[in-house]
């Protein structure tokens, strides 16, 4: 298995999820598209990212500067956690209100407000359990 965020690990993490069509339809019902980094608290910038248009990952790898739209960060024992037992809607917020869970860029809360999102949200991490 390729490092958490590593080149590899996002082209992995961006083919399944081009394969989970309930997130890639939900998305593109709503013409989601957007830069998502994902990395570690403590790190200057995001250790990866994925680029998403219309619901559709088109293209991953290591963060390279690219304007972000959502910046998730956590602990990697707590990405590891999420990644062997993906969270739920509560989950992630316990996660997002102690802490565990920051975003750097993007408004946490008014996604969770937005079932359209917060569904493919949460789907998103058993996706990852898979790349």
């Amino acid at each position: 298995m390729s490092a958490i965020f590593s080149d590899e690990w996002m082209r992995s993490f961006m083919e399944q999820w081009n394969a989970e069509t309930e997130l890639t339809s939900a998305l593109a019902d709503i013409s989601f598209s957007s830069n998502i980094g994902y990395g570690f608290p403590d790190d200057d910038q995001p250790s990866g990212v994925l680029v998403v248009q219309n619901g559709s990952a088109t293209s991953a790898g290591a963060y390279n500067g690219e304007e972000l739209n959502w910046d998730i960060r956590a602990s990697e024992q707590q990405w590891q956690k999420w990644i062997a037992t993906p969270p739920g809607m509560m989950g992630l917020g316990t996660a997002f209100a102690s802490g565990k869970m920051k975003f750097k860029v993007g408004d946490y809360g008014a996604m969770l407000k937005d079932p359209r999102m917060a569904g493919p949200f949460i789907k998103s991490f058993s996706v990852m359990a898979r790349a």
